[in-house]
């Protein structure tokens, strides 16, 4: 058999082409620390790959879903213990004295009125809080400001008087409104019941209503259960020439009592923290797994691949050589 110069030619160009082709391959591996660049190179790897960086990106998608739900629900609290400070203010500032036969002139009352009236304002401020473009304390409509106080005192919650009688339609309406619900998911498996609404126990509620914090409607004795509005009825009573100490401690009274209702929702925040926090300590040690995970699947080890490219780099060297002596000698060299 005869083996012709252009035959070793082309077959020491295709082993040259191979060698290059293996180093480049090895070279690759090492700069990128992947043990595969391309879905031709590992199928399997590529498609559990694949499904592992879904998980890793539903899993950031999460985490910031519930620092949103974080920060937002930090301005919730923020503004409901303004509130609740605003009451303590009230209580502790003009209850006794108030009531306390040396203060009881017309015209320190009226100074204590005048005080209340505009705490009464900062609580309608702070209860119309928002969080980037969306108020707080709005339930299901965020883009409009929750509660609005009339110049004559009415108190509307979205439009509806927050004192509307107990059976009444707009008492019904404020009831549902109280109700609402914002779900979001955290990771927790979001499910759907049957009439497509969303299991409770798989999203985290982000809605807080804010009658649901200074209350609705009024009592069996028809004093209003809104603190906001007592406010004002207390400094009604105070501006009242004929002074009733009686029914202004009775107002007093249901003033705190609702200003524990108010520390109840706060104290309710509280624990919805805690469990976003134990959440996000759950999040961030899933995101560690399924990192290990890919690194499993895609990357490469080091030492091995430091190794290969060390011995591809030095058959292609070798390649070299051979060329040059493959190629130094031709017919023409014999011919002399």
């Amino acid at each position: 058999m005869r083996i012709t110069t252009n035959a070793i030619i082309r077959d020491y160009k295709a082993n040259l082409s191979a060698s290059i082709n293996n180093l480049n391959v090895s070279r690759t591996h090492v700069m990128t620390q992947r043990s595969f660049n391309s879905v031709a190179e590992d199928p399997a790897s590529a498609a559990r790959a694949s499904q592992l960086h879904r998980k890793y990106y539903k899993n950031q998608d999460n985490i910031k879903m519930l620092e949103n739900a974080q920060s937002r629900q930090d301005g919730q609290e923020d503004s409901l213990r303004q509130v609740s400070d605003m009451i303590k203010n009230i209580s502790k500032n003009y209850n006794v004295q108030a009531m306390n036969g040396t203060n009881q002139t017309m015209e320190v009352r009226q100074s204590f009125a005048s005080a209340i009236r505009q705490l009464q304002k900062s609580m309608v401020l702070s209860m119309n809080s928002s969080y980037e473009d969306t108020f707080l304390f709005a339930g299901s409509d965020g883009k409009n400001a929750p509660f609005n106080l009339s110049a004559n005192g009415t108190l509307t919650y979205r439009g509806i008087d927050v004192n509307a009688s107990k059976g009444s339609p707009e008492y019904d309406k404020l009831k549902g409104m109280s109700q609402e619900n914002l779900y979001v998911d955290l990771g927790m498996g979001l499910e759907m019941d049957d009439f497509d609404k969303v299991v409770s126990s798989t999203a985290f509620n982000m809605s807080l209503p804010g009658i649901n914090a200074v209350g609705y409607g009024s009592d069996e004795n028809g004093m209003s259960n809104n603190v906001i509005i007592l406010a004002g009825k207390l400094a009604d009573a105070l501006e009242s020439e004929n002074f009733n100490a009686d029914e202004y401690g009775k107002l007093m009274k249901k003033f705190d009592s609702l200003g524990t209702n108010m520390m109840n929702q706060i104290t309710e925040l509280g624990v919805k923290s805690e469990f976003l926090n134990t959440t996000k300590d759950r999040l961030g040690d899933a995101e560690i797994s399924i990192q290990e995970q890919m690194s499993g699947v895609e990357g490469v080890d080091m030492a091995e691949a430091i190794t290969n490219y060390s011995w591809d780099q030095y058959a292609y060297n070798a390649a070299l050589k051979v060329g040059t002596s493959i190629l130094s000698s031709s017919f023409i060299d014999f011919m002399r």
